[in-house]
């Protein structure tokens, strides 16, 4: 089995949205579907994208929900559908122990996400942390600082709402 985690952003604009997936295709159609493993916080954006395509290609999924009230408190209302279908979709889902979504359980589930994969996909411009933690830059650089590989992705027509 080969388990690829996922980072970005979640603020793609539409247009985006078709280069990032091609993207992704492309990368994980060079693996064996029988032995893929994603996983996926679920978010909006890069972190959804990634997750239909594992899927799309039949591989498992495994969720990473940062907090119990995630979903009621986090998820927009116009992409609850979508969280919900990829959820129930997983292989397996994992909660993490906090009952509030914030810094904590964003870095814990960040951590989680690492922890045992082959490798990370980074759907990032390269901008630099925010300072919030929980980020992409920051899951990058923890990535990087334990050894594990990093593929950005950022393909040719990628960009983010309002830049």
């Amino acid at each position: 089995m080969v388990t690829i985690a996922v980072t970005g952003h979640m603020d793609l604009a539409d247009e985006a949205v078709g280069p990032v997936r091609a993207a992704l295709r492309d990368l994980l159609a060079s693996l064996r579907p029988d032995a893929l493993v994603g996983r996926s916080c679920l978010a909006r954006g890069a972190d959804t994208l990634f997750a239909e395509e594992v899927l799309s290609l039949g591989g498992l999924l495994t969720a990473i929900i940062p907090s119990r009230d995630y979903r009621e408190t986090v998820v927009r209302p116009a992409d609850l559908a979508k969280f919900d279908v990829l959820r129930d979709a997983a292989a397996e889902v994992v909660v993490m122990p906090y009952e509030h979504a914030g810094r904590a359980a964003y870095e814990a589930a960040n951590r989680k996400l690492l922890q045992g994969a082959d490798r990370l996909m980074a759907i990032w411009d390269g901008s630099a942390p925010t300072g919030r933690g929980g980020g992409t830059a920051d899951t990058v650089a923890a990535a990087r600082s334990a050894g594990l590989a990093v593929d950005v992705v950022w393909p040719s027509g990628a960009f983010r709402s309002g830049t």
